[in-house]
């Protein structure tokens, strides 16, 4: 019963995506190039949502065991922590900064400019800016 619901489902699904491109085509202007693209758009979206599906099922069954036992794992340790009474509470006495060292390195200063150094480089084309007035290319 749940397959016969799972195939009307998807079944309403294409017919909606169909019909939808059809509309925004306009009904009078349909063309078999219009119904083949709308029900290639409509195979796309329904064989994309199975491939997630398929692989959400693949994942669940390749992780889980390893995740149910990584949770059992971890609750077993919280109840031996808390029977052991080792939860002690952190308390901040000092109120001091604390200090940190930093990984970089100083930044390395800019060399100065040789003397008489300009950083206009003459074009040999002539001048940048034209001097007389006139139609410009």
């Amino acid at each position: 019963m749940r397959v016969s619901f799972l195939v009307y489902g998807v079944l309403y699904v294409a017919f909606e995506i169909v019909g939808h491109h059809l509309e925004t085509v306009g009904w009078p202007r349909i063309t078999p190039l219009d119904v083949a693209s709308a029900l290639t758009d409509a195979l796309l979206v329904i064989v994309i949502c199975i491939a997630l599906l398929v692989g959400f099922d693949v994942a669940r069954q390749k992780w889980g065991p390893a995740l149910r036992a990584w949770n059992t794992e971890r609750l077993r340790l919280a109840a031996e922590a808390e029977l052991e009474g080792s939860w002690a509470e952190v308390t901040w006495d000092d109120d001091e900064p604390i200090g940190v060292r930093s990984w970089r390195s100083e930044p390395l200063a800019l060399p100065a400019p040789a003397a008489g150094a300009t950083f206009y480089t003459p074009s040999t084309y002539g001048p940048p800016f034209p001097e007389e007035p006139g139609p410009q290319i």
